[in-house]
């Protein structure tokens, strides 16, 4: 019963933070069910079920007024649609399937200590989950938030991924404060969410505080028109199509007067499909005079109109937003992009529904973001992305038409749907204002019934219409000639990607480091197969070069971040890279083979042969073997051959005949590492030749094809017009530049690991290899497994 009282509790803390806008309590509106999951963490079945229950309590307690709103667009009895929608939940909200199965994951293997680790994986899954899957309706946690000014600044840096990350980090943190049993562990918990929720309202207030209109911004001021007609089906099929189109345009037409003439406004703007037939391509004679007498109006009035219809070609028909100038008539459409399933679109396949489902859509998606030119009266020309319904959920629509140079948005929305259920349209308005904070691009927002709104870059609503009411919204805010770039527009949606690399860290360090924190240092590692036997001369030449060739890498790579004009040049970059980087490695790998020789461990003697000649040396001299504290131009050590001379062996850690030459835990949790890792059937992977070589070849192939796509129209195009040394020479620049980057990140990834090392090494030496493990892996999988994500995901962004 403690279960259920929980499950209740938490239920109705998220009904008073989602629907009724009470949104402090967001901030504690998960400890019921944070407690709930660690209470009934028992096994994997459990998790998965108590996750499954806590999908359906969240769409119950946020998101309930929908399958109301669907039963009665469908005509269905009202429970029907409700007991659907919940059913659905498991797969509509399957980011608290995640959250409940990463918490329990990593709680079980971290056997219970993973006081960190649990919550981290939690947030991460979460965020993951929301970010890979489908949003019906965009929805996320954070959208309660959207009602704090300062809190919802936020949205400019990471989207409403942010605010949700905010929420279940604050509601971790004061979980832990309850169940922790020391007090200074209950004091520190307390204090980190303290310091979560300063810095996110200390940096809102100083957007909010020091927020000014760019540079050279003036007024824009469009009516919004909301006319307050629904159901317009129905009044088709008792009144007839022209009797409706004749009552929606005069209707139209007098409040754009107003708005226009009355009050000033530059343009206007008319909410989604209402007029309910294709604009420019009329069906009949009599929707083709409804279109001119559109267009008259328009000239008419010497003003820009947006209005919301239809548009149609070969492939069939569009839910769009025409935009009309008054000198050159119809513009073009801007086709929406995100259809509701079923209600506005199914997949071809599906088509025989039709007859059973006649309520089911049959429009196209149109192709993304796309911003139009608005000429206004007094000459100037503004770029504005419009977003239709659906489309103001998607933060990456706003986003591109924002990179595409978007001054301002225009939202229009049949928000019909939500006539009769208030909290759908306020989510509607909340989720729309975030893509203007997200931007920090002006918006004005047309509904049929409401709430239509005019919302400046800050996500305040400046003026608005209520709700189910007949009313004109005119609205003015300045409008920059280059809107300032955020952060999320110029890196995208990185929340969710990151969330999703995290995930891998966090699998890769707690499955190493718990499960060997407890295993002992090696006091010997294996003798490698071959060494190198340099005299002094050779170790000194062979780490020269390699380190002119590390040196250049690290000037390369601080050019690259620092001076525009070297990003912009591909030759230059490729020359240094061969030159001061390839070059010298080549050479030093010509030499280390050249003193190549074969090692092996025969009693208390070590082998160490090379053609026809051998030289053996005591075990007991491992005793002044002389391990380098430089690992150049390798690991390696010095020892005094049986002629007296100093000899250079290089892949030879002392640890492997037993000696003190290896004295600190870093040193030999290295040598650990490397005697372990040669022995795995992924040892290929640390192949230089495949890491430096192959890696880049797989990674420049797609790339270097997509562009000859682009640029040529086919995969053989320039082939076909420079010929094969053309397209040879092309191939190679793009292989050596995928070369360079790899070997950059390669060698970032490198420094890490070794930085993290050494540091774990002197935190806790008993930690060193198992750290040591686990970073290894980390590298490994973001090289092998990040490169090809992240150019995936540019391929298809």
């Amino acid at each position: 019963m403690r279960s259920w009282a929980l499950f209740a509790a938490g239920l109705g803390l998220l009904a008073l933070y989602a629907q009724v806008g009470w949104w402090p309590l967001g901030f504690v509106a998960l400890l019921p069910w944070l407690a709930l999951l660690d209470r009934q963490a028992t096994g994997l079945w459990r998790a998965l079920a108590w996750g499954a229950l806590l999908a359906i309590g969240y769409q119950a307690a946020a998101l309930s007024w929908f399958g109301l709103a669907l039963a009665r667009y469908a005509e269905w009895p009202a429970p029907l649609g409700l007991a659907g929608w919940l059913l659905a939940a498991p797969l509509l909200q399957a980011q608290w399937l995640a959250f409940a199965l990463a918490r329990h994951g990593v709680a079980r293997w971290t056997q219970g200590q993973g006081v960190v680790a649990a919550p981290l994986a939690g947030a991460l899954a979460l965020l993951a989950c929301e970010w890979a899957t489908p949003r019906l309706l965009g929805d996320t946690l954070g959208h309660g938030l959207v009602p704090s000014l300062w809190l919802r600044q936020l949205a400019e840096l990471g989207g409403a991924a942010l605010l949700t990350l905010l929420l279940v980090a604050v509601n971790e943190c004061l979980w832990a404060a309850l169940r922790v049993a020391g007090p200074a562990q209950r004091r520190g918990a307390l204090a980190l969410a303290l310091a979560l929720l300063l810095a996110a309202a200390g940096y809102g207030v100083i957007r909010v505080q020091t927020w000014t209109d760019p540079e050279g911004a003036m007024p824009l001021r469009v009516g919004l028109v909301q006319a307050n007609v629904a159901d317009l089906e129905s009044r088709r099929r008792t009144q007839g199509a022209d009797t409706v189109v004749r009552e929606l345009l005069d209707l139209h037409f007098a409040m754009s007067y107003d708005a226009l003439e009355r009050q000033g406004a530059d343009a206007v703007l008319w909410s989604e499909t209402i007029y309910p037939t294709t604009l420019g391509r009329p069906k009949s004679a009599a929707g083709a005079a409804f279109d001119a007498e559109i267009l008259a109006t328009v000239a008419a009035s010497g003003r820009p109109f947006v209005i919301g219809t239809y548009d149609r070609d070969a492939a069939g028909e569009y839910n769009s937003a025409a935009f009309l100038d008054p000198q050159q008539g119809l513009v073009g459409h801007y086709r929406k992009t995100y259809l509701f399933p079923l209600t506005e679109w199914v997949p071809p396949w599906a088509d025989a529904l039709h007859g059973l489902l006649p309520w089911l859509g049959r429009w196209q998606p149109g192709q993304g973001a796309r911003p139009f030119a608005l000429r206004l009266q007094d000459g100037r020309e503004l770029a504005v992305q419009a977003l239709i319904c659906r489309d103001a959920t998607d933060t990456a629509l706003a986003l591109a038409g924002a990179r595409l140079g978007a001054q301002a948005l225009f939202t229009l929305s049949n928000d019909s749907w939500f006539a009769e259920h208030p909290q759908g349209a306020r989510l509607h308005l909340a989720v729309s204002s975030l893509r203007s904070v997200e931007t920090r691009l002006p918006q004005w927002r047309v509904t049929s019934t409401g709430q239509s709104a005019v919302i400046d870059a800050l996500g305040r609503v400046q003026a608005s219409g209520g709700l189910n009411e007949r009313t004109l919204v005119v609205g003015s805010l300045p409008v920059s000639p280059q809107a300032p770039a955020t952060p999320l527009v110029r890196l995208g949606n990185w929340l969710g990607p990151a969330s999703v690399l995290g995930l891998i860290v966090l699998w890769f360090l707690t499955g190493a480091s718990w499960r060997g924190q407890t295993a002992p240092l090696p006091s010997q590692v294996p003798l490698p197969a071959h060494l190198v036997l340099l005299p002094c001369w050779g170790r000194w030449a062979t780490a020269l070069l390699r380190a002119l060739a590390r040196l250049s890498l690290l000037g390369i790579g601080l050019a690259w971040l620092a001076l525009e004009d070297f990003r912009a040049q591909t030759l230059l970059p490729l020359r240094l890279f061969a030159g001061g980087v390839l070059l010298p490695e080549l050479l030093a790998l010509c030499v280390l083979a050249a003193y190549r020789v074969q090692a092996r461990m025969d009693g208390e003697r070590l082998h160490l042969a090379r053609g026809g000649r051998e030289l053996r040396i005591e075990r007991a001299a491992a005793q002044d073997l002389q391990a380098w504290r430089l690992p150049l131009p390798a690991r390696g050590c010095t020892l005094r051959l049986p002629s007296g001379e100093l000899g250079c062996l290089v892949g030879l850690e002392p640890l492997a005949l037993g000696g003190q030459g290896v004295a600190s835990a870093f040193q030999r949790a290295r040598a650990a590492w490397a005697a372990w890792s040669r022995r795995r059937r992924t040892a290929w992977l640390q192949n230089p030749l495949f890491l430096h070589g192959l890696l880049p070849l797989l990674l420049a192939v797609p790339a270097f094809l997509l562009h000859q796509q682009i640029a040529y129209g086919a995969w053989l195009g320039e082939w076909l017009t420079h010929g094969a040394r053309a397209y040879a020479l092309a191939f190679g620049i793009w292989w050596g530049s995928w070369m360079l980057g790899v070997a950059l990140a390669a060698a970032l990834l490198r420094a890490l690991v070794e930085l993290g090392s050494w540091a774990m090494a002197r935190w806790r030496p008993q930690q060193a290899f198992a750290t040591r493990q686990g970073l290894e892996h980390v590298r490994l999988a973001l090289l092998y497994v990040g490169l090809p994500g992240l150019l995936a995901l540019r391929l298809t962004w």
